[in-house]
């Protein structure tokens, strides 16, 4: 059964347009530091859709679609002591964190901006606008997904 999240990350850190320039069109998922989003991504499978969320921006929005290119797999940059997402304790050889790919999938022609999302009652009780809501990983009901793609024309990758 496909499931739905939403998937955060800062422009500054990585943005869609990074997305759209790498090769393949595809990124690993990596760097996620909370046992609650990474057990989200070990059960993400592969075809599975996120919704691609800037956050930590003037008008945070949601700005695109990715699939589940490759299911969860020890994260790299919990072993790389040159990366900011290291974890000392994973470099004993116990794997703490995963990652996920994911390639594109489809653009909004225009994002879907938060402050939008807030206003349907269809989206009232998705984690994302819940007040104090964190995690870079959310999970999504289908029928949230659908609503949020009906928002908007998509874009999808050929």
């Amino acid at each position: 059964m496909e499931q739905f999240f939403i998937l955060k990350s800062e422009p500054k850190s990585f943005s869609w347009d990074d997305l759209k320039k790498a090769p393949g069109k595809k990124t690993n998922w990596d760097g996620v530091r909370n046992y609650q989003a990474r057990n989200y991504l070990r059960s993400m499978q592969k075809g599975d859709k996120c919704l691609f969320y800037h956050s930590s921006t003037k008008e945070p929005a949601i700005v695109g679609i990715v699939e589940v290119s490759r299911t969860a797999f020890p994260d790299p940059t919990a072993f790389d002591p040159e990366s900011m997402y290291y974890d000392p304790q994973s470099a004993s050889g116990k794997v703490r964190w995963y990652a996920v790919e994911v390639r594109f999938y489809g653009e909004f022609e225009k994002p879907i901006l938060r402050s939008e999302l807030k206003q349907y009652a269809e989206l009232s009780k998705t984690e994302l606008l819940r007040r104090g809501s964190r995690l870079s990983v959310i999970p999504l009901r289908a029928s949230e997904f659908q609503f949020i793609c009906s928002l908007r024309k998509i874009i999808y990758e050929k």
